[in-house]
């Protein structure tokens, strides 16, 4: 079948990978909630000497507010660490893959040296998928 064809051989840069909102470990939670509200995204990237340490996205807001809501923390006391990620070679469909298992609606993309290039979303897979196989999607039954 062509889609699984396709799907296996375009990498994640075929699914409109979206440009990172960096912050940095030390920066609080207050001042990265700034960032998103600035920037009108919903993750950030958390960096240590310009490597990848974690991802802070809204579920994690969303813990912190359920628990002691403090948000003059550190964003690394709150953050995902060591966040599940794929490469900007990496198939569309081992990203898939990836946020199937983890439960993950975004996942940062980095290159072959490690470094953050953009983030996968669930919306761009979605987006992917429709623009390359218009047809299957658009005949799937209503559910």
């Amino acid at each position: 079948m062509a889609f699984h064809l396709e799907i296996d051989r375009d990498s994640v840069q075929e699914t409109h990978s979206t440009p990172p909102l960096y912050v940095q470990l030390s920066d609080s939670v207050r001042h990265v909630f700034e960032q998103l509200k600035a920037n009108n995204t919903g993750s950030a990237f958390v960096l240590e000497d310009g490597k990848l340490a974690g991802l802070f996205t809204e579920r994690d807001a969303l813990k912190l507010m359920a628990s002691s809501g403090d948000l003059d923390v550190p964003v690394s006391s709150v953050m995902t660490a060591n966040p599940a990620t794929v490469r900007d070679t990496d198939s569309v469909s081992a990203a898939v893959r990836t946020m199937s298992r983890g439960g993950y609606r975004r996942l940062p993309v980095v290159d072959e040296k490690g470094q953050p290039t953009g983030a996968v979303k669930a919306s761009g897979i979605l987006r992917y998928l429709v623009e390359h196989f218009p047809q299957s999607i658009y005949n799937l039954p209503p559910a």
